[in-house]
């Protein structure tokens, strides 16, 4: 199947690009490279996938582009692009969620209206849950987000419902319970503490340490959007890693790796929750979602690609041409004419 992947360069997004071509996609990457953090970053992210075999990469802002071109011949969309981040959302900045996180997704849906896709996949947020009544949490409670970026997600995945049943675009949201792995965003939790243990600097925890997450490893998230998009179900559901975890316990984990860790403790910040915890019944039973990295296992193979990463810096390299498409550069790497 040949498949386009919104927000290619980002921490899911390239681990998805390359899962998806393991099991033989061709694949149409896109990334506008936001602020953010570091584009050096983004571009270690995406290096490696582009010498592979029915891989294209398209720079480009999906909220100006002609997205008819960049829709051609695609069977699945997975729709990763947006702005991340709870904390940055308030004030000023959150023009830059609505731009980003609902007006992208759509015009993504407007232009996905007319095309006989088979799947739209939609990387949501337990953000849209806030502070949940019940835990596990269930798709079925009233979702309530406690923060500006909250809000934004749970909007756009009400717009892919109402597009799904208006349109009849079969449309899949998946609430991603906090995502850590190898390559995730430098300003998460996990990343600056493993960065902290790993370089002999200082770790801020916001609060006690005593606050919980469903953290789901990046491995068993990307496999679950592969298996929604092959399936037939469509609707809502959580991907969670199947426990609750306290950042004390995450702290222990990695020292237990890597030595000491320098801590010092800041407040709570604003739009952060006490506590998560998935329910992911909808998604075991619709598509076999299964989480299979324990937190243990997940840690010891994000430190061990901590300690071997390069350096910050690096640039896109190997077989590289330049094209345009709908006005916009393109860094295409073996790319398959024939599109499959």
């Amino acid at each position: 199947m040949n498949a386009l992947v919104t927000g290619a360069a980002g921490f899911v997004g390239s681990h998805l690009c390359g899962e998806l071509l393991d099991h033989g996609y061709a694949v149409r990457g896109v990334d506008c490279f936001t602020d953010y953090y570091p584009r050096a970053r983004k571009c270690q992210n995406v290096e490696p996938l582009l010498g592979r075999r029915g891989f294209r990469f398209t720079e480009c802002d999906l909220h100006d582009v002609e997205l008819g071109e960049l829709l051609d011949d695609i069977d699945v969309v997975f729709h990763l692009a947006g702005q991340p981040g709870v904390r940055p959302s308030w004030g000023r900045d959150f023009g830059h969620y609505v731009r980003q996180n609902i007006s992208v997704t759509q015009r993504l849906l407007e232009a996905v209206k007319p095309r006989p896709i088979r799947k739209l996949v939609y990387a949501s947020s337990s953000s849209v849950y806030g502070d949940a009544e019940c835990f596990p949490t269930p798709e079925s409670v009233r979702p309530a987000p406690v923060s500006p970026y909250g809000v934004t997600k749970l909007a756009a995945e009400h717009l892919c419902e109402l597009y799904r049943v208006n349109f009849g675009i079969p449309t899949v949201s998946l609430r991603l319970f906090t995502v850590y792995g190898p390559r995730q965003r430098p300003d998460m939790a996990f990343s600056r503490l493993v960065e902290a243990a790993l370089r002999q600097r200082t770790f801020e925890l916001y609060g006690d340490g005593s606050q919980t997450r469903d953290f789901t490893y990046v491995a068993d998230v990307v496999s679950a959007m592969r298996d929604a998009a092959l399936s037939d179900w469509c609707g809502v559901a959580n991907i969670g890693g199947g426990s609750r975890t306290s950042m004390k316990q995450v702290i222990a984990a990695v020292e237990a790796l890597c030595g000491p860790v320098d801590i010092t403790v800041g407040r709570t910040q604003q739009g952060d929750v006490r506590h998560t915890a998935a329910d992911t019944r909808v998604a075991a039973t619709s598509f076999g979602y299964a989480p299979r990295t324990s937190i243990t296992d997940g840690i010891r193979a994000m430190v061990a690609w901590a300690r071997d990463a390069p350096p910050w810096g690096n640039q896109p390299s190997g077989e590289q041409k330049e094209q345009r498409i709908g006005g916009s550069p393109v860094i295409a790497s073996h790319a398959r004419s024939d599109g499959s």
